[in-house]
């Protein structure tokens, strides 16, 4: 859309009006039940696809999204390894002991 001049701006109203309804319906959702925060940064998101403003305002969110994924990676991992951990000690004391060869 943006190598075609005529097209350009057409599609900026496109995304414009779709970024928003999408925010109108994230605010609406924060009063009724729904993802109302979520549907705002959402819209955000695409008006960021077009316009420099909107860019700024979600580069916040996107570090903040980023900081939350490694802390969950890094809560996944402990919750794993300690679920290992528990497992193969449930497994040492299963194990029936034999008696020793004579």
């Amino acid at each position: 859309m943006h190598t075609h001049p005529a097209l350009h701006l057409p599609w900026r109203i496109l995304v414009g009006t779709v970024g928003t309804l999408v925010v109108l319906a994230g605010l609406l959702m924060m009063v009724i039940p729904g993802p109302g925060l979520a549907s705002v940064i959402l819209g955000l998101v695409i008006f960021s696809t077009e316009f420099r403003w909107a860019q700024r305002l979600v580069r916040p969110a996107r570090v903040w999204f980023l900081r939350a994924e490694q802390l969950g990676m890094r809560l996944r991992d402990e919750a794993f390894r300690r679920f290992r951990e528990r497992r193969d000690r449930r497994r040492r004391r299963a194990l029936p002991c034999t008696p020793p060869h004579e």
